[in-house]
């Protein structure tokens, strides 16, 4: 017999639950603690199953007939109603948004982090305003190409680029959780604008090098920066990895600055050796950052880095602007390290932390060749002191040949 508000009323909880009937699978579920559940059992595909509907009287008598309704039609359809309704579940909180964020919590603990910053508002200003709370299974390559096109209007070609790969590497990991059957973004990378392949400006003549480190010596800004200016061409490491360097990876007594391999491109440890002059600027510099976390902290405060734009404000007063970057001291130690010294190619690979592996195939670890590599150094160091004294330097005869 089919129910009616004033049974439901009626029926009154009891030592266990029980159902009563409303006809064509729904029945009211009435429970001990006095609640009362809409239920709805089907048979779809051989095999019974059932769905809930709500509580009474939040979701009404009426209500519950026309989901029921609604249900059977999909059941006569060959649809399992609760696999609909967690489809639709899914549409709601498995947005672009959603599994994007997931996403860089898996994955961003494995790079730099600056990387991981450009990476986050990439997301949070270019991408999330525009397809963040889509569907991640609804999108289609026009919704990723309008995030797109908006960064390319105001003519950050290579971000677009960047973005639309980011995109990709999101929807591959929502196609590896089941959330999605397709990356949109795959067939974008031709559509999107043409880039002309742009070096890191640099200098590599020997008479401008000089001029460069003579203006750095002579450097009025702050006494941070200007140590930093003149550590960056002994080290020539990455820019990021400079800035980022820490008091705790600095070993005065073994004479190396080691760099965790969370900082490091490569994901890979890696020794600096200190040379005499960079150890002198590092000593000299503690006694005015040693009480703090980083050697080069920000002017605006000992617990951040300093930026990566102070380099090239530095760069632009001292007339190297367009010229120059902080990324040209590698291009330099890599030009006049092979050119001028003539030191074996695979030690200043492994010195610029690049990917080198002996002759069986076998990455080299951080400490191979550190004592020519120390060697190196001192050499490379000393050189740049004769060049800024205006010193004739005469090429090496292969030095560390014999390595």
């Amino acid at each position: 017999m089919a129910l009616n508000d004033i049974k439901i009323k009626n029926s009154k909880p009891q030592s266990k639950p029980y159902k009563i009937s409303d006809g064509d699978g729904l029945s009211l579920l009435v429970n001990p603690n006095g609640s009362k559940w809409w239920r709805f059992r089907y048979t779809v595909n051989g095999k019974e199953k059932g769905i809930s509907f709500g509580v009474y009287p939040d979701v009404s008598l009426q209500s519950a007939r026309e989901k029921r309704a609604k249900a059977r039609v999909l059941v006569a359809s060959g649809v399992d109603p609760s696999a609909a309704r967690q489809a639709v579940k899914d549409e709601v909180t498995n947005t672009f948004e959603s599994v994007a964020l997931q996403w860089y919590g898996k994955i961003s603990h494995t790079w730099g982090l600056g990387h991981a910053k450009v990476i986050k508002r990439l997301l949070e200003k270019d991408i999330f305003p525009v397809i963040g709370k889509k569907s991640i299974s609804k999108i289609v390559p026009g919704d990723v190409l309008e995030a797109l096109r908006k960064i390319e209007s105001r003519g950050a070609v290579v971000t677009a680029k960047r973005a639309c790969r980011v995109c990709s590497q999101i929807f591959r990991y929502s196609i590896t959780l089941g959330f999605s059957t397709i990356d949109p973004s795959y067939t974008l990378k031709d559509v999107l604008r043409k880039t002309k392949t742009e070096h890191f400006p640099a200098l590599t003549d020997t008479k401008d090098v000089t001029v460069l480190l003579r203006a750095i010596d002579a450097y009025q800004g702050t006494f941070v920066v200007k140590s930093a200016l003149q550590i960056a061409p002994l080290f020539f490491v990455r820019p990021g990895e400079l800035r980022h360097a820490e008091w705790t990876e600095v070993d005065f007594e073994a004479a190396i600055w080691s760099i965790p391999a969370e900082k490091m491109k490569m994901r890979m440890p890696h020794i600096v050796p200190l040379s005499r002059q960079a150890f002198e600027i590092l000593k000299s510099l503690h006694a005015l950052t040693g009480n703090g976390r980083y050697i080069f902290p920000s002017a605006r405060g000992i617990d951040k880095p300093m930026s990566n734009s102070s380099f090239f404000v530095a760069f632009k007063s001292m007339g190297f602007d367009g010229t120059m970057s902080p990324h040209g001291f590698r291009a330099i130690a890599r030009t006049l390290l092979d050119e001028i010294l003539q030191f074996p190619y695979h030690l200043i690979e492994h010195q610029l932390a690049h990917a080198v592996r002996d002759p069986n195939g076998r990455a080299y670890n951080r400490t191979s060749h550190l004592a020519e590599r120390a060697k190196m150094m001192q050499v490379w160091a000393d050189y740049l002191d004769g060049l800024k004294a205006g010193a004739k330097v005469i090429p090496l005869k292969r030095a560390g040949a014999t390595v």
